[in-house]
């Protein structure tokens, strides 16, 4: 699922399973999302987001190249294909919002620069960058040995997968030996997929009981399966897992791990044409929101807090080549 729709259906399941509610609040200036019977505000899903600001660093901002700073405004490119937590459209279903989106906010403020927001298909945000019409990509990019080649990464979080149960199911995934004998849904062709594959096959020749895993059509459906007990758990990308515990507060992450698997922490970066000059100034800005707590804000605001990193990271190892 992906698109302007996207909320809109997931709204349409939780609540016609009576997972959360979605309401105003008394001005109706407000949109929020949260829990059935929740009392606190929720996560603000309306088009009036009173975001999170910073300042500029004079010191930092210096470090962006002249061109850039003479025009003022920082050219950023993000997926039209994303989905709640990272980036989305509100309940005008015009208005762009996410934690991608708060978290290049505070980065351009950071450099005294106006952030201009264009959302393209996935393969247009590197064909963006390569002609130079973005100065940068904010989009759940993953750092990759391949990528290094052409492109420079800041990194500002970690790219996770998770485990996510019902609430209070007392059960952990620390490693294969735990999924043994258990019915997990995942999305066929993605990298989770492989890895809960290999994972089973390694209980089998351990001798233990292989995984049961189920697939969906819909990236919306686990949700139904998952209450009505048709699966023990689900496997997915940690920041959608993270948004529905937040939202819905039905369930819970039982484990996480890289989504590269055991051979590297996978890591989520700015991505920027390498040799652009910017990639140091993307580094401090991370640095400096990471420093004065704003950071930390906007990943509790959208239940990312355990995707955080302590610092930036200019071009780190990443997910080694695949053999073709």
């Amino acid at each position: 699922m992906s698109g302007r729709r996207t909320l809109t259906a997931v709204l349409a399941i939780l609540t016609a399973a009576g997972l959360l509610t979605a309401c105003g609040t008394a001005d109706g200036t407000e949109d929020v999302i949260r829990p059935e019977g929740r009392k606190d505000t929720g996560i603000n899903i309306g088009p009036d987001q009173n975001r999170i600001r910073g300042k500029k660093v004079d010191a930092i901002a210096a470090q962006v190249p002249a061109a850039v700073r003479e025009r003022g405004t920082l050219r950023l490119g993000a997926s039209a294909d994303a989905s709640p937590p990272l980036g989305f459209y509100a309940t005008d279903d015009r208005t762009r919002i996410g934690s991608e989106i708060d978290l290049a906010t505070l980065i351009a403020d950071t450099l005294g620069l106006k952030p201009r927001f264009e959302q393209v298909s996935w393969e247009n945000l590197f064909v963006g960058l390569d002609s130079s019409k973005f100065d940068g990509v904010l989009s759940n990019v993953t750092v990759t040995e391949e990528r290094k080649e052409k492109y420079d990464f800041a990194t500002y979080r970690l790219d996770n997968i998770a485990f996510e149960a019902r609430k209070g199911s007392g059960w952990k995934v620390e490693g294969p030996a735990d999924v043994a004998g258990k019915t997990i849904s995942v999305a066929s062709g993605t990298n989770q997929e492989k890895i809960l594959v290999d994972w089973s096959e390694e209980n089998v020749e351990a001798g233990r009981e292989p995984v049961d895993i189920k697939y969906f059509q819909k990236d919306t459906d686990y949700y139904l399966a998952l209450q009505s007990g048709r699966i023990d758990a689900y496997l997915g990308p940690s920041p959608s897992a993270n948004y529905h515990v937040a939202s819905a507060g039905q369930s819970e992450i039982i484990g996480t791990l890289s989504g590269a698997g055991d051979g590297v922490q996978g890591k989520i970066a700015v991505t920027t044409k390498k040799d652009s000059g910017l990639v140091k100034a993307y580094g401090a800005a991370i640095d400096h929101i990471i420093q004065d707590g704003s950071y930390a804000d906007v990943l509790e605001r959208w239940g990312l807090s355990n995707e955080a990193v302590e610092k930036s990271e200019i071009n780190p190892p990443g997910l080694p080549k695949t053999e073709n």
